[in-house]
């Protein structure tokens, strides 16, 4: 299980980004969405900084 917090992911645009940006990683992660903690958590056999990569380049770097 990968967690991470995105303070920039802010409403459901940015859970949408987030979703699609995951899912280009990895088609079949599972993720759960936790959008007033800024948190995210994926379950995928994909390595951890290939999330945070994709995800830093659409903007929404973890902290």
């Amino acid at each position: 299980m990968i967690e991470l917090t995105l303070p920039t992911m802010t409403c459901n645009h940015c859970v949408k980004t987030v979703t699609a940006t995951v899912q280009k990683v990895d088609a079949q992660a599972k993720l759960q969405v936790d959008l007033p903690a800024h948190r995210v958590q994926i379950e995928s056999a994909r390595a951890a900084e290939e999330f945070r990569a994709a995800l830093a380049a659409e903007g929404y770097a973890p902290a």
